[in-house]
């Protein structure tokens, strides 16, 4: 099997009354990016936040590496699983994963470890995958 040509993670903190600078005191740690519910958001067009979100994003990797960046998002944050209960029945939490692939047959395994640690924490894991064409 292929490996999967590249990958690209974020861990995603969501809720209708998320404060962002609430998670970064609880978590240890500053977002790479964050919103509150009614700011407004500049991307491609200008937008009102719906919704709070804390966001940190991982080293892109190519060819993927999910399990290094799993481990460089979760070792700046804190690994206290009191936090984490805490902040899994407030808010969504989802590591995105978006696997990209060059050839139609890549493949893509996760270490035990990894799934471990996301599990503990309550971290739902989200695997987005782009085919080549």
């Amino acid at each position: 099997m292929a490996q999967i040509s590249r990958s690209v993670v974020g861990l995603r903190i969501a809720g209708e009354d998320l404060i962002p600078a609430e998670v970064t005191s609880m978590l240890g740690c500053e977002s790479t990016s964050e919103q509150t519910k009614g700011d407004l958001v500049v991307k491609r067009k200008k937008r009102t936040a719906e919704i709070g979100m804390w966001r940190m994003k991982a080293t892109d990797f190519e060819p993927e590496n999910l399990d290094a960046q799993i481990l460089e998002i979760l070792e700046k944050l804190s690994s206290n699983l009191e936090v984490w209960e805490v902040l899994t029945k407030k808010f969504k939490i989802d590591l995105f994963c978006g696997l990209f692939m060059k050839k139609s047959n890549e493949g893509i395994t996760i270490s035990p470890l990894s799934l471990m640690m996301l599990g503990e924490r309550g971290i739902l894991l989200g695997l987005d995958i782009y085919d080549p064409d």
